[in-house]
């Protein structure tokens, strides 16, 4: 049995809403925050997964189950199943929804049939499902209404509302690599850090990397150093907000010297350092490292 702790670690999210809301949008935003995500589960199993997820089954503390009208008759049980499982469980159920104007638009803007049937126009499609999901919707804790929303809005509107406090939404991985090597085909931010002294010339630093704090010092001790990392520090504290309000996830920055044991591994570890103290998910990879020293 998990304690009252491991519970209230825990976060349970049902989403649901209207077809052509955006739900599936929104889903992949919660994907981007960390939740495990499952999509179509079928509402008869929802009460077995949270009692698995809430008593410590699995690695994840934060889960969202995508329930919807591709469940057809059974979506009726859902308004049931959430009353039974918030008396046991802290859980949070998520409506979906835009006005008709703007579902009939995006259907017919994908030329997709509406999930209530062929025998429904795309619009009393709409309002029969509407009118299906009403008691869902009655049960809701929050509503979203993505008429007007962007994507990249809703996307943020679901950020803002559901990360962890004190965590930015984007994965940030900072790479060293050498030259000699070839670039990293994924960099999204390339900065080459041949111009800093080099300690492979100094012979007792040449054997050590740059994740050493004699090398580091040494490197430290140049005051081109000191003016390239603020300069970098101040230019991504300004481009990475503007990289999430664009939706962006995950945002490769990658340091390049000669052959990568030095002077790239400690400027990827010093700027490291720096945006984890803003509150930035850091990953770090040092490619090189272990390549010959020679």
């Amino acid at each position: 049995m998990a304690s009252r702790h491991t519970q209230q670690n825990r976060q349970l999210v049902i989403l649901t809403g209207l077809s052509g809301s955006g739900k599936g949008s929104v889903l992949r935003a919660f994907e981007d925050l960390g939740f495990y995500c499952v999509d179509n589960l079928p509402v008869s199993f929802i009460p077995s997964f949270a009692e698995l997820y809430m008593e410590g089954g699995g690695d994840f503390e934060r889960a969202v189950l995508l329930v919807d009208a591709r469940e057809g008759e059974q979506l009726k049980r859902l308004p049931e199943v959430y009353r039974r499982l918030r008396r046991e469980y802290p859980a949070t159920l998520v409506f979906i929804e835009a006005s008709d104007d703007a579902l009939g638009r995006r259907f017919s803007e994908t030329r997709r049939p509406h999930p209530m049937g062929a025998e429904f126009s795309i619009l009393d499609g709409i309002r029969a499902e509407r009118k299906q999901m009403a008691a869902v919707r009655a049960l809701a804790d929050v509503v979203i209404d993505t008429t007007k929303f962007t994507v990249h809005e809703l996307r943020n509107f679901i950020t803002e509302r559901f990360q962890k406090a004190g965590r930015k939404p984007l994965l940030i991985s900072l790479v060293s690599f050498g030259y000699r090597f070839g670039l990293p085909s994924d960099a999204d931010l390339v900065f080459d850090v041949r111009f800093l002294p080099n300690p492979h010339f100094v012979p007792k630093l040449r054997q050590y990397s740059g994740k050493n704090p004699r090398v580091a010092r040494y490197i430290r001790s140049f005051k081109q150093t000191g003016q390239f990392l603020r300069r970098i520090e101040g230019l991504l504290e300004y481009l990475i907000p503007h990289y999430i309000r664009e939706g962006k996830s995950y945002l490769t920055i990658a340091f390049g010297c000669t052959g990568g044991r030095h002077r790239s591994v400690m400027m990827a570890e010093a700027v490291g350092k720096a945006l984890a103290k803003r509150g930035y998910t850091i990953k770090l990879e040092h490619r090189d490292l272990e390549r010959s020293v020679s």
